[in-house]
């Protein structure tokens, strides 16, 4: 099954895991075969929140709440059930500075999907 683990950070702590432990921590799970994907994303000053209302689009430049810790970066496991993603995600080494949210990716109800 897959799960996404989602890392947050506060400001303080947003570089304190280096990128090359971040990415070892990454390659030895791309070895096991249960990384699909992971990426860093750049910090929540250079966000931009799209909302559409009434047919009309808005922007807004930065996140889309008020929050201590702001989405980081993302690892997209294969994991045989829940525990073994709370494992890999305790893992991450921004686990130490942040928090990790696990949850299930859902398949879309499509036709054909």
């Amino acid at each position: 099954m897959k799960y996404l683990c989602l890392v947050y950070l506060d400001q303080e702590h947003w570089d304190a895991a280096p990128d090359d432990v971040c990415a070892a921590y990454g390659e030895s799970l791309h070895v096991s075969g249960r990384l699909l994907a992971a990426e860093p994303l750049e910090p929540v000053s250079t966000a931009t929140t799209v909302r559409v209302r009434n047919g009309q689009i808005s922007t807004t430049d930065g996140p889309f709440a008020e929050t201590k810790e702001m989405l980081a970066g993302f690892f997209l496991v294969e994991a045989r059930d829940l525990n073994d993603a709370i494992r890999m995600a305790a893992g991450i080494p921004c686990a130490m500075h942040g928090s990790i949210e696990v949850r299930p990716v859902r398949k879309l109800n499509v036709a054909g999907a």
